[in-house]
């Protein structure tokens, strides 16, 4: 149906009605730009709550990202961050796809509704200055007519009046005839203008607005059209993102499943195993009868010379099942009570789990170099860590090396880019720098070589076990003072002072903070993979060489230094710099991050 059949007298109405389609599109694009604030906003917040609570780099979060419930708690940070890129895009959807497009649109649209308009009232005003032409003709010819009716009415009476000389009746004969000329020219000017009139006004409501509003038509309609565009485009966006939302929510979920109770239940055991064995039976004590003792150096009674030095450390470290290290009021007469008493405030020779919580949280550059007052199963991790640290500092050095020889090589072949001897000074620096953690390095291994040689095996604890029920009062004594004290007694706080003053060499190396990530003599897991960017020779001792756009498998992450161990199969491994490849990590992965 045409609007100019059927509406060609609502000119006004039409231009109210194109004017309402023109606001109702303001109105929608205002709505998308508050639609498209809302998700900016609430990704934003999306993203601030994900960075509120990712772990601090501090000691006790690497403690807890251990975990598999905590490895997945971090999971759905990173998946909630990447949730909430999602609803960026949407916002940016919006913004360029519809925002940008209506507001193009609009501008159009007004200048397309303003010129159409123009039209119609120019063609309005044209047959309106017709009909007043045509009006005005009209009136003219009607006044003509009456004034020549006038001139032969008065002619007539002039003409029958005898007492008028013929002069006057000529002269009203003339008038009479002037009248009826200027009537009969009226008359054809009003048939002109009527002719006329009456072609323009059938042009007008025919033609011209016909044509005007059936542009008004289509022009209303496009708006419409791109209207419903706008809407569906406004599902659209949402409906884009959904698959990428999904896969974040389908890693929340495998970041759920992946928890393993027994897994971290066994983590706590390797967090918190001291390596000492519990204590052995109690002997009896026959007082019915002289006992008869074998003093040796290691024997329990020979703590009571200790004991009676006055230290005000060696107080209230009892075991848990103790109430009253004083329970005894005979403490003088009974040797056996003495040697228990020593045996539960020596500290701390036999530790219990708050013992060596209080261990692990010590502060920076509290505890000796070499780890001592740590029980022998943390000290041996320690110690390991310190080793692996130490051996990726001296790889360090030694790729800086490499690199300034070859420096030094090619000014020695080219001496307009350098003189060869300003390298010298650095190479020699770097060459004590490797001796020197070469040292340290041979340091720790001694230490951790020592660790190693006084930690009883299974198969000493079951013998030890046994030997508890067959063995003499003396050996009883003897194991168990072997059994809470390392042979060198530095697991006490006394002899820990002591080393914390004369050796603090290195005092990044006292930090308390335990490194899971020691190394086993077991095939290194894959943990995901990773794709070369950049070709990399790797003549290092450790490092492997890879081609451009090569896959290979990730065993370790960097762990700061720029470097990555890779695998390319079961026999061919080795680090690579992190900055040459991408990768990506599996989401059971420690950290589940990836990057680039």
């Amino acid at each position: 149906m045409s609007w100019g059949s059927e509406l060609w007298d609502q000119f006004d109405n039409l231009e109210k009605h194109t004017q309402w389609g023109i606001e109702f599109v303001e109105k929608y694009t205002k709505f998308v730009k508050e639609r498209s604030e809302i998700e900016t906003n609430y990704a934003k917040q999306i993203r601030n709550l994900s960075k509120k609570y990712q772990p601090k780099k501090n000691s006790r979060e690497e403690e807890e990202s251990k975990y598999t419930f905590c490895q997945a708690f971090l999971m759905t940070l990173n998946e909630l961050n990447d949730y909430a890129g999602q609803h960026e895009v949407i916002a940016e959807n919006l913004t360029s796809q519809i925002i940008a497009e209506l507001t193009r649109y609009l501008t159009e649209l007004k200048a397309e509704r303003k010129s159409h308009f123009h039209d119609g009232r120019k063609a309005q005003q044209h047959i309106e200055t017709s009909w007043k032409q045509l009006e005005a003709s009209k009136r003219r010819f009607e006044r003509d007519c009456k004034e020549a009716d006038r001139a032969n009415q008065y002619f007539e009476k002039m003409d029958a009046d005898i007492n008028v000389t013929k002069a006057d009746v000529e002269k009203a004969r003339q008038q009479s005839q002037m009248r009826q000329q200027m009537a009969t020219d009226s008359k054809k000017d009003y048939a002109s203008y009527l002719q006329k009139f009456n072609q323009e006004q059938n042009d007008h409501y025919y033609t011209i607005i016909p044509n005007i509003f059936q542009k008004l038509q289509d022009m209303e309609e496009k708006r419409i059209e791109r209207l419903g565009v706008c809407m569906k485009t406004f599902a659209e966006v949402d409906r884009q993102v959904l698959p990428i939302v999904g896969q974040c929510l389908d890693g929340m979920t495998k970041a759920a499943e992946s928890i393993e109770p027994k897994t971290d239940s066994k983590q706590v055991v390797e967090s918190y195993k001291s390596g000492f064995e519990p204590p052995g039976d109690v002997e009896f004590e026959d007082y019915g009868q002289a006992m008869k003792r074998t003093v040796s150096e290691n024997s329990l009674s020979n703590t009571r010379e200790g004991k009676e030095k006055p230290t005000s450390k060696s107080k209230g470290k009892l075991w848990p099942f103790i109430k009253n290290k004083n329970k005894s009021p005979k403490q003088h007469k009974e040797p056996l009570s003495h040697r228990l008493n020593d045996f539960m405030t020596s500290k701390p020779k036999m530790h219990c789990l708050r013992s060596l919580r209080r261990g692990l949280s010590l502060k920076l550059g509290s505890g000796p170099e070499d780890f001592s007052h740590l029980p022998p199963e943390q000290r041996k991790k320690k110690l390991q860590g310190k080793i692996d640290e130490l051996s990726k500092d001296i790889q360090k050095e030694m790729d800086q090396r490499d690199a300034l020889t070859k420096m030094k090589d090619v000014y020695v072949k080219n001496p307009q880019m350098g003189d060869p001897a300003s390298v010298d000074p650095r190479l020699s620096e770097i060459s004590q720098n490797i001796e020197k953690l070469q040292s340290e390095v041979q340091k720790f291994e001694g230490w951790l070589a020592e660790v190693e040689e006084r930690m009883p095996s299974k198969s000493d604890t079951h013998r030890r076990s046994g030997l508890y029920e067959t063995q003499n009062n003396t050996t009883v004594s003897n194991n168990c003072a072997q059994d809470r004290e390392s042979p060198d007694g530095s697991y006490t706080e006394e002899q820990n002072s002591e080393i914390q003053v004369k050796t603090n060499l290195n005092p990044t190396s006292t930090t308390p903070e335990f490194d899971d990530e020691f190394e086993d003599e077991e095939t290194l897991p894959t943990i995901g993979t990773c794709k070369a960017l950049y070709p990399f020779e790797g003549h290092n001792e450790g490092t492997i060489s890879v081609a451009e756009g090569e896959l290979l498998y990730v065993i370790e992450e960097d762990k700061g230094d720029g470097w990555t161990r890779v695998r390319r199969n079961e026999d061919e491994e080795g680090y690579v710099p992190t900055s040459y490849i991408e990768v990506l990590l599996e989401t059971n992965a420690k950290g589940a991050m990836t990057y680039i």
